[in-house]
């Protein structure tokens, strides 16, 4: 199947207070946003939400955009940004790495195209999403609740993405050190164990490994495993590199 959404940011004063949307109809939509950022920066994090909200499935992705920035960075930009060590052409670093760096690691495995929209143009589905964005940025500016949506809604309709064509989950094993490792339970009589020993860090197992199970979903492994790739690293490290 096929999904059609509309993906779209607000920033009041640009920068300032940020809102950004995803709308695919008005029971399946989502928002969030910050105190301060640039429309651009909500533009991307629109795309990138709704990457995440659909991660567990296949379909055919159509991401409708009034952000020719936004298109042209994952359309076109982005292979000669990160041949360049995430520089431009003239050398200067690229703004909003960080937020692209996350886009490129959850596009890989997915079937997507993107068409740009004109804005304020009465498109359905950009004005809604545009009309969230905004009601979040100007939720930011009066210090109200953020309306934040239903999220995705549709699971029942859509398809499970699979590993291999036969399961929906890979799982990925890993042991890494878990910074809030478990206080073994006092025995009667004695003083409760803290969490960190000060005095002496090995009796509360700070210099122990402990074992973590990961359970991900294809999309996920993926996505780490390109993280790894691109950083020359392990899966392991990789996931080290996240604590």
């Amino acid at each position: 199947m096929s999904i059609r959404v509309a993906a779209d940011g607000s920033a009041l004063g640009n920068p300032g207070p940020a809102g950004w949307a995803w709308y695919v109809d008005d029971s399946c939509w989502a928002a969030g946003g910050w105190k301060h950022a640039t429309n651009n920066q909500a533009e991307l994090r629109a795309v990138l939400e709704f990457l995440r909200a659909t991660e567990h499935l296949s379909d055919d992705l159509h991401i409708l955009c009034d952000s020719q920035y936004v298109i042209n960075c994952l359309t076109q930009w982005m292979p000669g940004w990160k041949r360049k060590g995430w520089r431009k052409a003239d050398g200067k670093p690229v703004l909003n790495v960080d937020l692209l760096k996350e886009l490129d690691a959850a596009l890989v495995g997915r079937s997507y195209r993107f068409e740009w929209v004109k804005g304020h143009a009465n498109h359905p589905l950009n004005e809604a999403a545009d009309d969230r964005a905004r009601a979040v940025s100007e939720a930011y500016q009066r210090g109200d609740a953020i309306p934040t949506g239903p999220g995705w809604t549709r699971d029942a309709h859509h398809t499970p993405r699979t590993a291999g064509g036969t399961s929906a989950t890979h799982t990925t094993r890993a042991a890494v050190l878990d910074k809030t490792p478990t206080a073994p339970t006092p025995a009667p009589g004695h003083e409760p164990f803290s969490l960190f020993s000060l005095d002496d860090p090995a009796d509360a197992g700070l210099n122990t490994p402990h074992t973590l199970t990961l359970v991900l979903t294809p999309s996920e492994h993926t996505r780490l495993a390109a993280r790894a790739q691109a950083d020359g690293v392990s899966l392991e490290a990789a996931l080290r590199s996240l604590i």
